[in-house]
């Protein structure tokens, strides 16, 4: 996993050097397009080391999306200089780009490989009338291996942690790839996070009590990282959470909080099991909602105001 991470690195530093090339040749086919290692880019890109100079048929290569909706934009992005020294680096970093995909492809098919080798006990089939958990959508830069869910599952025992909030298929295999499965090697919860980086450090000289920081190591800074993608969250309440902190204490401090929070969690599925995170997940929840509500009623008794309950809580209650 970790070597997989080092050519996902080198293949984006490729696909800066492609828009590089194309900057220099005055194309600005990247601020066009979403992407330029998409299929649309890799066609035009592919055409114009090719040969292919005019902006019609290169714009005729794109997905039907962008010539309904952005056809004047890419013909007058396609409208460049086209130095040889240039197109010579384009080639470079193509040829580059495709190489690390195909050995991200070559770790995929390793990474399977190894998944079927240690995978645990077959998982338990579901109970008759639950509903199955929906697989969450993996990212662009997830690994290409069938069943992954399936096999993490098993790997863990039974246990799909990807009902936690921020937990993907692709980050679950990178933690479980740092830090294993038996999580019982730390006592408790604190003692998980403490090694992770994510629990302030403390000092004490005699009378003298201080905090030092902690260094985050890998499998902490990929809590860091899933904590972000939890930060402009409207419905769950962990990003309500992170926006409190971040309004207190800055935005790195609130980023820290909530991966500790998610590791937390996730130290308490792999040692206590679904169930106990569900119930804690829920009560947190509520909590949330009651000091919302409590601070409605504060607000509307300053302004003078009555708060109601809707038509679907009068119902609901009878």
């Amino acid at each position: 996993m970790r070597l997989r991470t080092d050519h996902l690195t080198s293949a984006a530093a490729c696909v800066q050097h492609q828009q590089k090339a194309l900057e220099r040749m005055n194309i600005k086919l990247h601020d066009v397009i979403s992407s330029l290692v998409g299929t649309s880019g890799q066609k035009v890109i592919g055409a114009i080391l090719a040969g292919e100079r005019a902006p019609e048929r290169l714009l005729g290569l794109c997905d039907v999306q962008i010539r309904q909706k952005k056809a004047a934009e890419v013909k007058e992005s396609l409208r460049g200089t086209w130095a040889e020294e240039h197109l010579f680096a384009l080639q470079q970093a193509v040829e580059d780009w495709q190489h690390f995909q195909r050995q991200i492809a070559a770790c995929d098919r390793q990474i399977e490989a190894v998944l079927h080798q240690i995978h645990g006990p077959a998982c338990p089939a579901p109970a008759a009338g639950t509903t199955p958990v929906a697989v969450k959508r993996p990212g662009v830069n997830a690994p290409q291996i069938p069943g992954l869910h399936g096999l993490l599952v098993r790997l863990c025992g039974g246990k799909d942690l990807t009902v936690l909030p921020a937990h993907t298929d692709y980050s679950l295999l990178q933690l479980i790839a740092e830090v294993g499965t038996d999580l019982s090697r730390w006592a408790t919860e604190k003692h998980f996070t403490a090694w992770l980086g994510l629990a302030p450090g403390s000092h004490q000289s005699g009378k003298r009590h201080g905090s030092v920081g902690r260094k985050r190591n890998r499998a902490g800074r990929l809590f860091c990282v899933m904590g972000r993608s939890l930060a402009r969250s409207k419905h769950i309440a962990l990003g309500g959470y992170y926006r409190r902190m971040a309004g207190r204490r800055g935005g790195l401090v609130a980023n820290i909080a909530l991966a500790r929070k998610l590791a937390e969690w996730f130290w308490r599925v792999m040692v206590k099991g679904v169930e106990y995170v569900e119930r804690g997940l829920a009560q947190y929840e509520e909590q949330v909602l009651e000091t919302k509500r409590r601070a409605l009623q504060r607000l509307a008794k300053q302004l003078g105001r009555v708060v109601l309950p809707s038509l679907a809580e009068l119902k609901a209650e009878g």
